[in-house]
């Protein structure tokens, strides 16, 4: 379990390191994903917003910077509506590609679960046995 509790930070690093550069280079991609409470005149901005966040996080996690843990749970938690978006319109043809599939999107939901666990095992002073 230490071995999976030193690498998880690292894993998520690599995860949003692949999505933020996705977010700037397509952000198209995320667009239908954004919660329709969001006024769509700032999804663009939000989109490039949080692919730097999550750039930023991803950095942080490699070098285990103390704010890294807190960070990502927090860019975890503020992207988790456009992935319950993204559930909900799944089957519907709003979402593009795979994100179309319901077994697809609703599984990323526990997924997120996982992501925050290995976010906070870099937090400082962490023993990872």
């Amino acid at each position: 379990m230490g071995n999976l509790r030193s690498r998880a930070p690292l894993a998520l690093a690599a995860a949003f390191t692949t999505s933020g550069v996705v977010h700037l280079v397509r952000p198209q991609a995320f667009a239908s994903i954004m919660p329709r409470a969001i006024p769509e005149e700032h999804h663009t901005t939000l989109i490039y917003a949080s692919g730097l966040v999550e750039l930023a996080c991803a950095a942080g996690l490699v070098r285990r910077t103390r704010w890294a843990a807190a960070a990502s749970v927090a860019t975890l938690a503020a992207v988790f509506p456009a992935n319950v978006q993204m559930a909900l319109d799944a089957g519907t043809g709003r979402n593009p590609g795979p994100a179309d599939s319901r077994a697809v999107a609703w599984g990323r939901l526990p997924l997120q679960l996982a992501m925050v666990w290995a976010a906070l095992q870099a937090r400082p002073g962490r023993d990872p046995g």
